[in-house]
């Protein structure tokens, strides 16, 4: 649960939302591009909006608001296909029926994704086939190959080795010179390298919502914090 949420998201920037276990930042991401919505009983009041349209608007094509806010899960999640198939998914669906225009787009998304080295001899291996950090890169390529305004990053490196990591790392900030990235990390260190701008969440009380405690430049946050309660977590007092 969330409540007093407000804050701008800066375009091509990334913005880090950090917090404890159950203050809602998961919550707050899903809320971008409706994937709340697969939840029963998840109620949503108040407006997000991008490019000045509310995404909760009546009527709002929500398949069309998911490919121009990508997501990009904790688990890598790639499909049970090849890897040439996992990327060239999303734009087969969207209408795209030339197979030169997909190969074109498949090429270019795994080498914006850092991978098409690695994999442009094994493309019609299964994705299941990669490494850990591998198969976190195929699932950004497949959703950047979709040309989307926004990418969600939900824990992206949390099951992964230092080197996949930083590997990921790069990639985000590569990927921010072309989109808007939010990413949710527990990693207090990686919040610092990649992102502009970070939001600190938190338990408002016991059996309480979350809610938005401090948000500003991530020098800021880390450095010289306007809330205590941002200055204990970020030093590690609590959480």
């Amino acid at each position: 649960m969330l409540h007093g949420i407000a804050l701008d998201i800066e375009d091509r920037r990334v913005t880090a939302l950090i917090g404890p276990s159950g203050c809602g930042k998961s919550t707050f991401l899903r809320s971008i591009n409706r994937m709340n919505d697969i939840i029963p009983e998840a109620r949503a009041a108040g407006t997000i909006e991008i490019d000045g349209k509310n995404v909760y608007a009546p009527g709002t094509d929500v398949v069309e608001l998911r490919r121009r806010v990508g997501m990009v899960f904790q688990k890598s999640n790639p499909f049970p296909k090849s890897i040439y198939d996992n990327v060239a998914y999303g734009l087969r669906i969207g209408g795209v029926k030339q197979k030169r225009r997909i190969d074109e787009i498949v090429e270019r998304s795994l080498t914006r994704a850092a991978l098409w080295d690695e994999v442009r001899d094994k493309l019609r291996q299964s994705g299941l086939r990669l490494s850990g950090g591998q198969q976190q890169r195929l699932c950004i390529a497949r959703a950047i190959a979709v040309e989307p305004q926004v990418i969600l990053m939900d824990e992206p490196c949390s099951a992964l080795d230092p080197i996949s990591t930083l590997a990921v790392e790069d990639l985000i900030n590569d990927l921010k010179d072309q989109y808007t990235v939010v990413i949710v990390t527990h990693n207090m260190q990686q919040a610092a390298r990649v992102s502009e701008k970070t939001a600190f969440f938190n338990i408002a009380g016991t059996g309480k919502p979350g809610k938005l405690i401090e948000y500003a430049d991530t020098t800021t946050i880390f450095n010289n914090p306007g809330q205590k309660a941002t200055e204990d977590y970020v030093s590690g007092r609590f959480g």
